[in-house]
């Protein structure tokens, strides 16, 4: 399973989370949000970082130019969409950035935003399901219902996102069966500030799973 720890803005929590088990980090390029980081930042954690991690720029209505040259610029691996942005975005940026991973966040608060999914995933590599909230794109730490997500089987893999833990992580594995997990403020002292200790209780509770 892919783990994927968002909101880094340290290098040093950055190389920590991932030495501790973390697939993916992520970067929040929107710059409205409490943890955004600068390109200049984002090479600084990426050069502390082993080459197999994934780097994950997220944006939110973003235009495609500005993103590749940020992904150009940085060294990201991948982009998460986290806006209002359309299936034929996806595909414009699919074409400009041929080798990156490129994902679309849905926020859900019904069925009808979860069948949105089947639009998207001919252009995508990942798709990333996150609890809505009417002012923030993410890191709220609001939880999905889980329950709608059980029987869920897009053509792509997908994260699952919103409100995990360390404490409720089993729990929401027990319910759903994602390709992977997106985690922010649920291993944060304040926003941008990773709690190392809860990153690694996490890796702990997930270790437990599969022993």
């Amino acid at each position: 399973m892919r783990i994927k720890i968002c909101g880094i803005t340290q290098p040093q929590q950055g190389k920590a989370i991932a030495s501790l088990g973390a697939t993916a980090l992520g970067f929040m390029c929107v710059p409205t949000s409490p943890r955004y980081i600068q390109v200049e930042q984002i090479l600084a954690v990426v050069e502390q970082l082993p080459e197999k991690i994934d780097k994950i720029g997220v944006f939110a209505n973003t235009t495609a130019p500005e993103i590749t040259q940020t992904v150009v610029s940085s060294g990201l691996t991948g982009v998460q969409l986290h806006g209002d942005e359309p299936p034929e975005f996806c595909q414009q940026l699919r074409q400009l950035l041929s080798n990156v991973e490129i994902i679309k966040a849905l926020r859900i608060r019904s069925f009808k935003d979860l069948e949105k999914a089947a639009t998207y995933t001919p252009n995508l590599d990942t798709l990333l399901l996150d609890a809505y909230h009417p002012q923030q794109l993410g890191g709220t730490g609001t939880t999905l219902d889980w329950t709608m997500l059980q029987q869920f089987s897009p053509n792509c893999p997908w994260f699952l996102a919103g409100g995990l833990t360390p404490d409720n992580i089993l729990e929401a594995l027990t319910q759903v069966n994602p390709s992977g997990i997106d985690i922010s403020s649920g291993v944060e002292r304040a926003p941008g500030d990773k709690d190392l200790d809860k990153v690694a209780k996490l890796f702990e509770r997930l270790r437990s799973k599969w022993k």
